[in-house]
């Protein structure tokens, strides 16, 4: 008996492979039985930005954690490349797909083409329009906006002028930051003095412009930046002007640079997301999905995505500043005390 098994095990196992592409990889246990795990692939815009490799990290090891296989894609800031990416994951027959998209606007179409195949879509931390995705979680952008405002508002700005200089065009989440920061500034008197789009979130459009501008940003009471990337250029580029720390600037993410800034006085403020969470709230929402469950919570909303109301869960961001970084960013873990003061001596931190 024990030889027939045998022999019938090496014969599916012939069969399988003789059905499979060249290079893809089959998985068998020791009964025979394929992998039946929930297999999840995700697609990022790129790992330019810090933040990203921590959420691809808490959310790889939360899935796994929960018994489910991860397949995560770099589209290094291409749509076309994050389009085949989805197209890939679509034949390979996942349960579901996380995607941070490039351009909003450019994946309906093929958002639409796996559902049709019945696999769920999460949209995360920026919304895919249109597309009818079965959850988009992200947080409050408008609130990001808000504390930027403010921010710059509470540190000289109110009653005088600013400039916006913003990530991409075709990210949803800046519009939704804009909307938030002007909002503020017409309550607080802020004229908006300039407004660029820093295509492709690249950092150096943001510091030319401090080059190219000098008279003008000489001239304004803060500076909003896309987030951490964009304003670690732009004090760069006010350090050469012996400006740096003069002018208020804000960001977002929290990065370890921008928190060094931050003690170092030279950046006002950062809005800190705290990624974990998110990253482990989307991917305990993946195995739901993928088991076809609600999902249900006090953060559960809807929203609209431009045509189809969609599930939503938009957490809290916290504004960090010199004041409160201690028990935001250290006691919580998110970056070491050692490396956040790593420039500031330690008669300069009793000073403060």
């Amino acid at each position: 008996m024990k030889r027939i098994a045998a022999i019938a095990l090496i014969t599916a196992m012939i069969l399988s492979l003789a059905g499979c592409k060249s290079g893809e990889k089959i998985v068998v246990d020791d009964t025979g039985k394929t992998d039946e795990r929930i297999q999840i692939a995700m697609s990022f815009d790129s790992f330019v930005i810090e933040r990203w490799q921590r959420d691809r990290d808490v959310f790889v090891s939360t899935a796994k954690e929960l018994g489910a296989t991860v397949n995560v894609q770099n589209a290094n800031g291409d749509v076309e490349k994050q389009k085949e990416q989805i197209e890939y994951f679509i034949k390979k027959g996942v349960d579901v797909i996380v995607i941070v998209c490039i351009d909003s606007d450019s994946l309906k179409t093929t958002v639409e083409k796996a559902k049709a195949e019945g696999i769920k879509i999460i949209a995360y931390d920026r919304l895919v329009t249109n597309a009818n995705a079965d959850l988009y979680i992200t947080f409050d952008n408008e609130m990001v906006g808000t504390m930027m405002a403010e921010a710059l508002a509470d540190n000289g700005a109110a009653d005088g002028s600013v400039l916006m200089l913003q990530g991409s065009p075709l990210d949803n989440n800046v519009r939704a930051v804009e909307n938030g920061f002007t909002a503020v500034c017409g309550e607080r008197n802020m004229q908006v003095a300039d407004a660029i789009f820093c295509d492709g979130w690249r950092a150096e459009i943001a510091g030319d412009y401090v080059y190219e501008n000098e008279e003008m940003v000489a001239a304004v009471n803060g500076i909003m930046c896309g987030n951490d990337n964009l304003a670690g250029q732009v004090i760069r580029a006010l350090s050469e002007k012996r400006l740096a720390g003069e002018i208020p600037v804000v960001g977002q993410d929290a990065d370890l640079e921008a928190c060094q800034r931050i003690v170092e006085g030279t950046q006002t403020m950062t809005v800190y997301k705290p990624v974990e969470k998110l990253a482990r709230r989307a991917a305990e929402c993946a195995i739901l999905l993928a088991k076809g469950e609600r999902i249900e919570g006090e953060d559960v909303s809807s929203m609209n995505d431009g045509t189809y109301d969609i599930t939503y869960i938009g957490l809290t961001p916290i504004a960090v500043t010199k004041e409160n970084i201690d028990e935001v960013i250290i006691a919580s873990g998110f970056h070491l005390k050692d490396d956040v003061y790593l420039n500031v001596t330690e008669e300069t931190e009793g000073d403060e």
